[in-house]
């Protein structure tokens, strides 16, 4: 499984605004000359954090965005989550039911508790890292 550039942008995105948490408002011009990313691209994707609440959009000559909530309240998963929709290595496990029609095999899929498994183990380890965790590493 291999996420995509929404994500690894958007977490990098992320981790600048909450190193600015206190001071205020963070640019899309400031993220982009930081991390090297277009700031077409962080406009789209900004724009999906903030429709889900994890950052607000502040206007004026100081504008930018700032964190809806406190670092240690936004975590990994919730970003991707944002951005990529579920996270789960193959459709069985995603807990769709659209799976079915891919695969066939709805019932007796030995392979299936594996990888019911293995997006659980990828939830758990997304969901227990924050942007403070990930701050305190900078």
């Amino acid at each position: 499984m291999k996420l995509s550039t929404k994500s690894t942008y958007g977490l990098r995105a992320m981790v600048n605004i909450a190193l600015e948490h206190k001071k205020g408002a963070v640019s899309i011009k400031e993220i982009s000359v930081k991390e090297g990313i277009s700031s077409v691209y962080l406009e789209q994707l900004l724009n999906k954090l903030r429709r889900e609440n994890l950052v607000t959009s502040v206007r004026g000559p100081s504008g930018g965005y700032v964190l809806s909530r406190a670092p240690g309240k936004i975590t990994v998963a919730d970003i991707v989550k944002t951005l990529e929709g579920r996270i789960s290595p193959v459709d069985c496990a995603s807990g769709r039911e659209s799976w079915k029609m891919a695969c066939g095999k709805s019932k007796g899929c030995a392979a299936k508790t594996v990888w019911t498994k293995l997006a659980k183990a990828i939830n758990d380890c997304l969901e227990s890292v924050t942007l403070a965790d990930l701050c305190s590493k900078k």
